[in-house]
């Protein structure tokens, strides 16, 4: 019970700093006091603004907000989101541009599960939608879910992504992104066995800890400090009364943030200072720079327990997919088992989360696979965001990438099973 207090906790203090944001800025924006020329009024409107809306954000999830693409003949296309498989943790959903011929390059883009959505991807969806049929990973929040669905561990996410694999048919090219890196190259294993009809053409493995310990960084360090026992303590609460999954034991997404703010608290602090200063002088709005990032950086889920403890017990501490000894429902998955899909990493220069040497890890795992197949990239001066977003994603790495698929296709385009389904 005292985990569902904790948990309760932490919501009535999001709830009541929203409230006081809520209510300051009221206060300062009630007419009367326009006659006062009082430039405090002005900093307690804006302070209420700011708080209000970044507390606000903590517990809603970010819309996609792609609602049209500009294609090869000129004109905007609206964009549809389809659900192509739908479970109890996760969906995999397609983004359909109507009115253009269905592309032949599919991408599935497996979006992290690490505290934030996979909305996250939004400008990594926008900028490969334009010339392929992009589908991702939707994860669930765990607080939404109810504890009758049963567990939720790194087994079952790889286990999840195979049978989206499947889904979609072989005529695919995976590209995953930081956490599921590791757990992608497992499900490929996995099908490399259980089903190798079903592996994709290209896996393309993007700033993931494939071996933790190959460059240790600040987030590995802590994994080798802290105790399972102190982690499971600490880290887990129960989910309160007021969600679906009353009950269920997760790693609360407000204490992820907490985690992601105290790394780089004193840029936040100034971050929302100058935001406040901007609001207080008219020069702000609805989607400047500062909202449109911190309205996704903000905006957190929970994940389970059992695939937060799982994560950093198999994959960081006991380094289970560096070895090559993990295991998916009683299988010991054998990465040197892919021989037929092309792989490719791609590292951050400066990424401070999954260093250099982390990802690139895979290809020495990949022994099975042949030289000619395995491709590796590190972007310079890139970060651990830039390499799927921003500018070095988009000028330097997309478009390796792409080559890489378009060099990688093995398969002639057809239907997948979820496609042959629903006709």
């Amino acid at each position: 019970m005292r985990y569902m207090m904790a948990y309760d906790l932490m919501e009535t203090m999001r709830n009541t700093n929203q409230w006081l944001g809520a209510s300051a800025l009221s206060v300062a924006s009630y007419p009367m006091f326009a006659s006062i020329p009082n430039p405090m009024l002005s900093w307690m409107s804006a302070w209420g603004e700011v708080t209000e809306r970044s507390f606000q954000r903590m517990i809603a999830k970010p819309d996609w907000g792609i609602h049209t693409v500009t294609c090869a003949d000129g004109k905007d296309h609206v964009v549809e989101i389809d659900t192509v498989v739908e479970r109890a943790f996760g969906d995999l959903i397609h983004f359909r541009v109507s009115g253009r011929a269905e592309q032949p390059r599919r991408v599935l883009l497996v979006a992290p599960m690490s505290g934030h959505y996979a909305t996250l991807l939004r400008s990594t969806v926008k900028s490969l939608i334009e010339n392929c049929e992009v589908y991702i990973t939707d994860w669930h929040n765990a607080r939404d879910i109810p504890v009758s669905e049963g567990k939720f561990d790194v087994e079952d996410y790889t286990l999840y992504l195979a049978d989206f694999m499947r889904a979609l048919g072989p005529d695919i090219h995976v590209v995953a992104v930081c956490q599921p890196v590791p757990l992608t190259l497992a499900a490929t294993a996995y099908l490399a066995e259980q089903d190798p009809d079903a592996q994709p053409n290209s896996l393309t493995l993007i700033g993931g800890p494939v071996d933790p310990d190959a460059t240790p960084t600040d987030v590995t360090d802590f994994g080798r400090r802290v105790t399972m026992g102190q982690l499971e303590e600490t880290m887990i609460q129960r989910v309160g009364f007021k969600y679906p999954g009353v009950g269920r034991k997760v790693y609360p997404g407000l204490l992820q943030l907490s985690s992601f703010m105290s790394m780089n608290m004193d840029r936040h602090s100034k971050a929302f200072m100058d935001q406040i200063s901007r609001v207080a002088q008219g020069e702000a709005s609805d989607h400047d720079a500062h909202n449109r990032f911190y309205d996704e950086y903000l905006a957190v889920m929970d994940m389970t327990a059992e695939f937060y403890l799982s994560t950093v017990e198999r994959i960081f501490k006991n380094r289970e997919i560096a070895k090559n000894e993990f295991v998916v429902n009683g299988h010991k998955v054998d990465i040197g088992k892919i021989t037929d899909v092309a792989v490719k990493t791609v590292e951050g220069a400066n990424d401070d989360i999954s260093a250099p040497g982390q990802c690139i890890a895979a290809l020495d795992l990949c022994t099975g696979l042949d030289d000619s197949k395995k491709a590796s990239h590190v972007e310079p001066d890139a970060g651990h965001y830039g390499i799927f977003a921003g500018r070095s994603w988009r000028n330097n790495i997309r478009p390796l990438v792409i080559d890489f698929m378009n060099a990688n296709t093995k398969h002639a385009p057809k239907k997948s099973k979820a496609q042959s389904a629903a006709q």
